[in-house]
């Protein structure tokens, strides 16, 4: 393949990987009409078609897809060497891609990054917003942020947080309606905010720990969200028994705003980690973002 064929490939995997010609264009910054015609031009070079193309949708072909998984890495290694010149200049610059929850991020990462931001005008960053379990190689991300549990055990992991821990609450109206469960097993009877986990679309079932006694609770109600800052806004409506992480609602049980059940079933769990392939670590400025968020002594 000819040297000014490269683009085309770089075109090919934009679609590829956004599965849309007019998001892929925009991301490339031309017009979809030229980015149709170079594909289709590519594919008539090779002889072998890379896309089902229709109304709503595109999707790789296998040989379509053959193709992005062995162009993928390979670009990916292209784009950190070069971003690994710019230790070279005065400050650390270039753009860094996380995935992250919405807890980790307003719990977190945006409190410590803030400042970092205004210090690297040349670092920039993207914060995609997912309460969803993301594969960071294949979906283009330089790092992930997620709970110990969670981390991909081929990674190098770095914490960021201390350990925290889920809490059932409800608002003082419930409680006067419904007699406080005792026990985890007595949230079947009661009125309970489920959890729509993103990936898999299965619900949350509720974990709990007692003297060494383990339970997952699936339970029932009439709300199901796919965030925890929404949950505790109907808690405190009176809508039923919500199991949130204990730091959004602090306050409010404090104020007596809600009401904490089950407090000795809830323990504590390893909090969260910035996670990533072994290849970004030596970039200046994703080390200056992993510097930024690293929690105590790791």
């Amino acid at each position: 393949m000819a040297k000014e064929d490269f683009n085309d490939l770089l075109w090919f995997l934009a679609v590829a990987e956004e599965r849309s010609f007019t998001r892929a264009a925009a991301k490339l910054g031309i017009t979809q009409s030229t980015l149709s015609h170079t594909i289709k031009r590519l594919e008539t070079r090779m002889g072998i078609r890379l896309l089902m193309r229709t109304t709503r949708s595109v999707a790789t072909t296998e040989a379509g897809e053959r193709l992005r998984q062995s162009l993928a890495p390979r670009f990916a290694e292209i784009e950190t060497e070069i971003a690994a010149l710019m230790e070279f200049r005065d400050k650390p610059a270039g753009s860094i891609r996380l995935t992250l929850s919405d807890h980790g991020f307003e719990s977190i990462v945006w409190p410590k990054l803030g400042p970092v931001l205004a210090a690297y005008p040349d670092i920039k960053l993207e914060l995609s917003i997912d309460n969803g379990l993301r594969n960071i190689v294949e979906d283009g991300f330089d790092a992930g942020i997620r709970l110990g549990e969670s981390v991909e055990k081929d990674m190098i992991a770095v914490r960021i947080g201390p350990d925290w821990r889920m809490v059932a609450v409800a608002s003082p109206d419930y409680f006067a309606a419904h007699p406080a469960p005792l026990h985890p097993q007595e949230l079947i009877g009661h009125n309970c905010m489920n959890m729509r986990q993103t990936r898999g679309g299965g619900l949350y079932a509720w974990e709990f720990e007692k003297d060494g006694q383990e339970l997952r609770v699936r339970v029932d109600g009439q709300l199901t969200f796919n965030t925890s800052y929404a949950m505790v806004d109907a808690a405190l409506k009176g809508y039923g028994i919500a199991f949130v992480p204990e730091s959004l609602v602090e306050r409010l049980v404090a104020s007596g705003e809600l009401v904490q059940v089950l407090d000795d079933w809830c323990p504590k769990f390893p909090g969260y980690y910035i996670y990533y392939p072994s290849r970004r670590q030596n970039l200046p400025a994703f080390k200056v973002i992993v510097d930024a968020l690293r929690y105590g002594e790791v």
